[in-house]
């Protein structure tokens, strides 16, 4: 009981943190989650932006338009995603590339829908995290599955198959194993799973977990709903349209003059050197490299991207070669240059984890301050300074010990209206739940106790365009 105590005062602590840094989000703690879901799918972006966001608007519509057709969508189909879209521009960031049925994924897409449904939308856009390793924590990650308190291994692969390797790692081949780690445990949801996924061999993970979503959809959500999930390969194709376009703000301001670049790169670093450290950490410039499989960072060096511990050339700064790098797949735009052609050029509102509503509002920041320092692009800056909630917390939102598999059981999606219904009603602090994600982790840690001695304060100019 003690340390259930300790555990409610600390998440009391977190809820209070957000709200110093989100005020609006107060209100909301005792109220029903249903309408803080509400609160964040009510958006009408304008359309009548700065040139910029109207060019990146129309491209990132075609990129949802192509990954609808790709996905076997139909042309109303597709017609109405990019229509509801266009009016509703708000996209769930947070769940990385899942099974569905992955009580992560679920439970986001239910909170997600709560607010839709609301708003009486009938499709659902979702981008997925696919720059992210097969493994992530011990039997944790896109190659793993816990199904009624055993460990699947989603692909059957071995340690050495799965440790060093991405969501986007190819060429190889993967199918659903579903291997248990005790063969003598096998129980009726592994083989009713089995049965619905995919049989077929695919050239890289997330081509197989993408495919597998598609069939898992219906029998979890129903039909009243359409599905798109787009994850980092539609990123890269949405990037070298903008960098094959010579009217392109990426080309011809990010990409046609390495000072901007230069002065973004020069902004993360100042951040880093600050009390907001670690929320934004150079990772990687702009780009991921895909070498026999494994994500490797690079570092933008005399024009050139370089990966620095081996000196291995990926590509020149240019646009013409960075597009035959992103066909081929051996680059990979990262999360910065992501959020830039997905939010926050063409003024879309993303939800996203615990991370997110911390690192997203320093991104907008570190982009303001390039072009600030550059001296252009006026129009696009005070569009961003006055944006209405660019980003938020909408992921893990709901916590649940209760397993998706319990609709496949039950004969599908039939319960999804009890389950909106179930958890739209409960107060926000409650079905979030330990909220462990923020209680235990080191970054939120810290941003607390420099929060509570004014180390930082919603007033800082890092802050400015949250």
């Amino acid at each position: 009981m003690e340390k259930q105590a300790v555990d409610t005062d600390t998440k009391r602590v977190v809820l209070e943190s957000f709200a110093t840094l989100y005020p609006w989000m107060r209100s909301f703690h005792t109220r029903p989650v249903r309408d803080y879901a509400v609160r964040l799918f009510d958006f009408s972006g304008s359309r009548s932006g700065p040139e910029p966001r109207l060019r990146s608007f129309t491209k990132l519509l075609k990129a949802i338009q192509r990954a609808g057709r790709r996905n076997g969508l139909s042309s109303n189909a597709v017609a109405k995603i990019c229509e509801e879209f266009e009016a509703r521009p708000v996209m769930q960031t947070g769940p990385h590339l899942l099974l569905l049925i992955e009580p992560e994924a679920y439970y986001s897409h239910v909170f997600s829908l709560l607010g839709l449904s609301a708003h009486g939308c009938s499709s659902y856009v979702s981008y997925a995290v696919s720059t992210v390793n097969l493994v992530e924590k011990p039997r944790k990650g896109p190659g793993w599955l816990n199904v009624d308190g055993q460990p699947v291994n989603v692909f059957g692969l071995s340690r050495s198959q799965m440790i060093p390797y991405s969501l986007l790692s190819g060429p190889g081949s993967y199918r659903f194993e579903l291997k248990t780690v005790d063969a003598s445990v096998e129980g009726d949801a592994l083989e009713r799973l089995r049965n619905l996924l995919p049989k077929t061999q695919f050239e890289r993970p997330a081509h197989a977990l993408k495919a597998a979503n598609l069939r898992l959809w219906p029998k979890l959500f129903g039909t009243d709903f359409t599905f798109l999930q787009i994850d980092d390969e539609d990123i890269a194709d949405l990037v070298a349209d903008h960098l094959s376009d010579g009217t392109s703000w990426l080309r011809a301001r990010l990409f046609g003059d390495s000072t901007l670049a230069a002065c973004i790169l020069a902004e993360l670093d100042k951040l880093a050197a600050g009390p907001w450290c670690g929320w934004l950490p150079r990772s990687t410039d702009f780009f991921w490299f895909y070498d026999n499989g494994k994500r490797l960072p690079l570092r933008l060096v005399a024009g050139e991207f370089v990966h620095p511990a081996t000196g291995l050339k990926a590509a020149r700064f240019t646009a013409p070669e960075i597009v035959e790098r992103l066909a081929d797949r051996s680059l990979i735009p990262n999360l910065l240059l992501m959020f830039l052609v997905l939010s926050i050029l063409p003024g879309v509102r993303v939800l996203g984890g615990s991370h997110h509503p911390v690192y997203y509002p320093l991104m907008r920041y570190v982009v303001c301050r390039a072009l600030e320092a550059t001296g252009v692009d006026a129009d696009l800056r005070h569009a961003l300074a006055t944006d209405d909630t660019p980003g938020a917390w909408g992921h893990r939102i709901i916590e649940c010990s209760d397993e998706p598999f319990k609709q496949l059981r039950n004969g599908g999606a039939g319960g999804l209206d009890e389950s909106l219904d179930r958890f739209g009603r409960v107060p926000l602090a409650d079905v979030c739940g330990s909220m462990s994600s923020f209680v235990t982790d080191r970054l939120w840690q810290e941003l607390r106790r420099n929060l509570r001695e004014s180390a930082i304060t919603p007033v800082d100019e890092e802050w400015a365009y949250s």
